[in-house]
């Protein structure tokens, strides 16, 4: 049994299962924190307004054979096999080659001719098609597994574990210059000195008055291990100092402490999940257990997830360690769990908490208030959450590309599986604007502590 615990926790940090739920249409519509979403570029990926290749209509495409002998369809089918190749091996679920077989008859008669009329490049019409293959083999529950090119998938990958590259610097012209308004603080400049309410006067030496506010922006977020010269005045002195910051590779902040209106109670709303979380929840807990509170809420609304490992790290703030969190199996093999790992009690938040969910709140949040929940550790307040619940990983496919799979589903410790149709919230509100569902939750807990006494 530790022999498998140790393997999975392995195999999870060597390959990042990481990845997030990709709430293309949901978190565009609803989302209210800064969630972050892959960005679909028409020139890289194909879009998900474009129809999978089962849709598209035959008496409407030109009917025109790619020939057999041309170096391009030998490189094409090179390149669908090796994406069907790594379904096969790692997809939750085994895929139909009828289907695969469908898609290189309608790629040869169809797709290829329709996409060249387009004046569409070799590279687009082989990730377009490819994307179209992934989409008609994952099943009909699956809105995760898809096909990324290079540049899309660099910026996946880095949104999926909660990675930044850049200055970790946000802010807003004024007449002054560069007013900070937020540092990230795992970034070089913060290490460096620089904090909120500093303004920038200069970068690399470039006076920054007359720039616009996106010049601005771009200065700031160069490529990775880029020196940049920053010229400030800290706040309240008219000294201006010079700092030279390296941008550089760091886990962002997605945990925040939220005002409520309600005295005693706390909301801390994280907004992802990466190998930082656990950390930056930590400071806050120790924190709020100095204020003596009455209740905690836990905010997840939009919150895509992250690692399951990060979930099994704040887990034991919360939960008795040694219990099972989850597992998973794969196809083919036997169960590996995740268990709580053991914290020092005195480490261990007390107090009640709620937790609210809907349907942007995916994957790891699932497994986070999905779990609290069964282990009747949390109220959870909102709606169903995504359904995604899975464990996830990313495949290169050696020119840059990757496709992302579904590798398994997640199951609770009594081996329910984590529903497609998501977490069920214990009190289900619809239609809550963001503040009105924090202020009920609080109300919640007031009254449950009052109960108890």
């Amino acid at each position: 049994m530790f022999l498998r615990k140790a393997h999975l926790l392995l195999i999870l940090l060597v390959v990042s299962v990481a990845a997030v739920l990709i709430l293309w249409s949901k978190s565009k519509e609803q989302s209210h924190s800064k969630v972050i979403n892959p960005s679909v570029s028409q020139d890289n990926i194909p879009s998900q307004k474009v129809a999978p290749v089962s849709s598209v209509k035959e008496e409407k495409t030109p009917s025109v054979e790619l020939e057999k002998t041309s170096s391009d369809y030998q490189q094409y089918i090179t390149y669908f096999e090796k994406v069907y190749k790594t379904f096969e091996d790692n997809y939750y679920l085994p895929p139909d080659h009828k289907v695969y077989d469908n898609f290189i008859v309608k790629f040869k008669t169809m797709i290829y001719a329709q996409l060249k009329s387009e004046g569409k490049s070799s590279d687009y019409v082989k990730w377009r098609s490819a994307w179209s293959l992934v989409d008609a083999l994952k099943s009909k529950d699956d809105r995760f597994s898809q096909l990324y090119p290079p540049k899309p998938a660099e910026k996946f990958k880095q949104e999926a574990l909660g990675q930044n590259i850049d200055l970790g610097i946000e802010g807003k012209k004024t007449d002054a210059g560069y007013l900070v308004t937020r540092m990230e603080p795992r970034s070089d400049a913060y290490e460096k000195g620089l904090r909120e309410n500093d303004v920038l006067t200069a970068i690399d030496g470039m006076d920054i008055k007359p720039l616009a506010q996106a010049d601005i922006e771009k200065k700031l977020t160069p490529l990775m291990n880029t020196k940049v010269s920053l010229s400030y005045n800290e706040q309240g002195t008219a000294q201006t100092k010079v700092l030279e910051v390296i941008s550089k590779e760091y886990f962002k902040q997605l945990v925040f402490l939220r005002p409520v209106s309600v005295p005693g109670v706390f909301d801390l709303e994280i907004q992802h999940f990466n190998r930082a979380t656990a950390e930056d929840l930590f400071r806050y807990l120790q924190f709020i257990e100095l204020q003596n509170p009455t209740g905690l809420i836990i905010d997840l609304r939009d919150n895509p997830g992250g690692p399951p490992l990060a979930a099994r790290e704040i887990s034991s703030m919360f939960l008795k360690g040694g219990d099972e969190l989850t597992y998973f199996q794969k196809r083919g093999q036997e169960k590996a769990d995740l268990d709580i790992p053991t914290i020092p009690d005195q480490y261990k938040f007390k107090a009640p908490i709620v937790i609210l969910v809907n349907e942007g709140s995916g994957s790891c949040s699932e497994l986070f208030a999905g779990v609290m929940q069964y282990y009747k550790r949390a109220v959870v307040f909102g709606v169903n959450t995504a359904g995604q619940m899975l464990l996830k990983s990313m495949f290169p496919l050696g020119d840059g590309s990757m496709v992302a799979l579904v590798v398994s589903r997640g199951y609770l410790p009594d081996g329910t599986p984590f529903s497609f149709s998501g977490v069920t919230p214990d009190q289900i509100i619809n239609n809550a604007p963001k503040d009105g569902l924090i202020n009920l939750a609080a109300e919640y807990l007031v009254m449950s502590t009052k109960k108890k006494q």
